[in-house]
């Protein structure tokens, strides 16, 4: 979508907004009202039907995720199992509830909250000298896609759990600060957030002021 509109955009052209994607592009003219040259019709039509490839992927990629969440074989499969439970809780969506089931929770057993922070990249990092410790952030070492996900998700967690625990702590200790502040707030609630939903997989207790949807 992004290399259609600066393709047109060069020629003065802004794309309407669709309601839907049609299975052509619309007729556009350039800013003096003359037709599209037939080099860049082409290439707009190619990249249209590009787009268009992927999104009817990814809706059949969901009707077939949702497809194993209400079938029989849900109940008996631990993965889709932990799907179900991420899903149930407030601020917690479709995307995330796979991809944290799939590329984190899924495949392997954590000993202890540091292994999860550690994975994640979500792990602070001190340096010492002497007398003197200094603190330099995160890892950054651990699942990149997790890690990108989880500061996502708790700023969601942030604004549709605000009765929770995790984001009565964010808006006490970060929320009056600046921009550069609430950043570094954010990364805490993420690596908390993370440890807390392991927990949750692990023993069913929910987040602590946690609440699941209607």
């Amino acid at each position: 979508m992004n290399r259609i509109k600066g393709l047109l955009a060069l020629h003065g052209i802004v794309l309407p907004r669709l309601r839907g994607l049609p299975a052509k592009p619309p007729a556009l003219c350039d800013w003096s009202g003359a037709p599209l040259p037939p080099a860049l019709a082409d290439r707009v039509a190619r990249e249209w039907a590009r787009l268009r490839a992927t999104q009817r992927d990814v809706v059949a990629l969901r009707a077939e995720r949702r497809r194993l969440l209400a079938g029989p074989e849900a109940a008996a499969d631990p993965l889709l199992q932990k799907v179900q439970r991420l899903l149930a809780l407030r601020g917690i969506g479709e995307v995330s509830a796979w991809l944290y089931t799939t590329e984190f929770f899924g495949w392997r057993a954590f000993r202890n909250r540091r292994e999860v922070a550690s994975l994640a990249g979500l792990t602070p990092t001190t340096r010492a000298s002497g007398d003197v410790e200094r603190e330099q952030g995160i890892s950054k070492a651990g699942n990149v896609l997790i890690r990108s996900l989880a500061i996502e998700l708790a700023w969601s967690w942030v604004r549709r759990q605000p009765a929770s625990a995790l984001a009565r702590w964010y808006r006490a200790r970060f929320a009056a600060g600046g921009s550069r502040q609430r950043r570094i707030g954010i990364v805490a609630v993420a690596r908390k957030l993370l440890i807390a939903l392991w927990r949750y997989l692990e023993t069913g207790v929910l987040p602590e002021g946690a609440v699941l949807k209607a």
